[in-house]
């Protein structure tokens, strides 16, 4: 197979099946063993080079057949589709819409891998005044252009230990909905602690949407997240997440986790949160540098062969009727984003921003107390100069990153986080590649889990073709 021809196909072995991704189409197919050992020869225009190379373990008939079949997929642009174009929007100025409000630099737990330095953020301690979180609404209105439907989310340090800066500002949000037509989607992050009866009747009377902070087993979050005091937190943050989401029904929240060098068994901990009746669940690589916690290359078999076993995890409790969302496992295959979202990703730095407790914007949450990349304000606008770094992000998708555009994740992942590039790398268009490595694996995982599930439930029509586009 020639190279060019290469670029556009990736085809792996995960948890036992053949599966084969037309990466431009995003089309996925699961194969049989013979279909995947052609593959090592295909290019569309080569049959008779394929027959010599495989006669001795094939039948030229059934290869012939297959042939046949792979041809198909290419008259429906299902296999070798052409590239996709650059849309002309990522030369245009970017609409606003997400905000992140930095609500508290501040904390009331001392995670040990925290990257926002337990809410300082290399920086003081401080509040988000309501001056500043209305002038943020006002910010992102003006910013939105026609757009209708618009993002806030409060975050922190822990933004329940500004609980009145949180209802002043969706107070404003509700008096400007109805003054502009726009709506807005509110998401508040928490570690739990300070949940209480009052303030989770308030979050799920204002419908705002709750990520809930823990890092799953007693004893891996009673490590890694401690409270001021260095006492342990678990018992008391999973009563608090218990009674919030019951009160809510069970909706509108997902729970996340972090693993770290500490617990690479972290399927245990996913276990433990789905255990514990939480069933809309993610579990996080952390990301530092120069930590005993961090992540290294070393670790990548380990961490392989953990999402391996998560997978079939995951599998098993769906078929045990007691499946739950795994957010990196959720993908919709036949109608994912648009162009534009798989090629820009998050929208950080252009369509997205954080808004520091002063007021200063920032790239992204990860980016706040990074001086380089302070943008300007939300009384003031950008300053001088920062429309050169709005545009260089806007202008990052993954076709303009040289070790991304031939990768075969490049449409799921959009060229991964800009903030970890530039931990790493000092530039967001060069991408961490430890993370890169986890994402890859993590996608192989969640398209064979997607894969299964799809035959699975043709299986149950006593349906069992030999090959499923799903």
């Amino acid at each position: 197979m020639n190279k060019e021809m290469r670029t556009k196909i990736h085809k792996f072995v995960q948890n036992g099946m053949y599966i084969l991704l037309d990466i431009n189409s995003g089309a996925v197919h699961v194969i049989d063993e013979m279909i995947y050992d052609i593959m090592d020869y295909f290019d569309g225009e080569n049959d008779s080079e394929v027959l010599t190379a495989l006669a001795d373990k094939y039948s030229e008939e059934d290869m012939k057949e297959a042939l046949s079949e792979l041809h198909a997929l290419m008259d429906l642009n299902q296999l070798f589709a052409p590239d996709i174009d650059v849309p002309p929007t990522f030369k245009a100025k970017g609409l606003v819409k997400s905000l992140c409000l930095m609500t508290a630099h501040d904390c009331n737990m001392r995670c040990k891998y925290c990257f926002g330095d337990t809410g300082e953020y290399g920086g003081e301690r401080q509040m988000m005044s309501e001056e500043v979180g209305r002038a943020a609404v006002d910010y992102i209105i003006s910013h939105s252009g026609l757009r209708k439907h618009c993002e806030i989310d409060f975050f922190g340090g822990e933004p329940l230990i500004n609980m009145p800066l949180v209802k002043a500002v969706t107070e404003y949000v509700r008096k400007r909905e109805k003054e502009t037509g726009k709506e807005f989607k509110l998401t508040l992050t928490t570690n739990g602690l300070a949940l209480n009866d009052d303030n989770i009747k308030w979050l799920n009377d204002n419908n705002i949407s709750l990520v809930l902070s823990t890092d799953g087993r007693k004893e891996t979050h009673d490590n890694m997240r401690p409270d001021c005091g260095g006492q342990p937190t678990y018992d008391k943050i999973m009563k608090n997440f218990r009674k919030c989401v019951d009160a809510r029904n069970g909706e509108n929240y997902y729970m996340r986790g972090t693993y770290t060098a500490e617990n690479l068994d972290f399927t245990e901990d996913v276990k433990a949160m789905a255990d514990a009746g939480f069933d809309i669940l993610s579990m996080e690589p952390v990301v530092l540098k120069d930590s005993p916690y961090a992540l290294t290359d070393d670790m990548l078999p380990e961490i392989f062969a953990e999402y391996d076993r998560l997978t079939e995890f995951y599998l098993k409790r769906h078929r045990e009727g007691k499946g739950f969302f795994f957010f990196h496992f959720n993908m919709d295959l036949s109608n994912g984003p648009c162009v534009a979202k798989r090629l820009a990703g998050c929208g950080s730095g252009h369509e997205y921003y954080a808004v520091a407790a002063n007021g200063d914007l920032y790239p992204c949450h990860q980016f706040v107390g990074r001086k380089k990349y302070k943008l300007g304000d939300v009384f003031n606008d950008l300053d001088d100069g920062a429309e050169e770094i709005t545009s260089y992000f806007r202008e990052s998708h993954v076709l303009n990153k040289e070790k991304c555009r031939d990768c075969w994740a490049k449409f799921f992942c959009s060229g991964g986080c800009h903030a970890n590039a530039d931990l790493f790398n000092g530039d967001i268009r060069i991408p961490y590649e430890t993370g890169c490595a986890i994402q890859k694996k993590r996608l192989e995982c969640a398209l064979a889990v997607q894969a299964t599930l799809a035959l699975e439930k043709i299986q149950t029509k006593e349906f069992n073709p030999a090959s499923v586009n799903c």
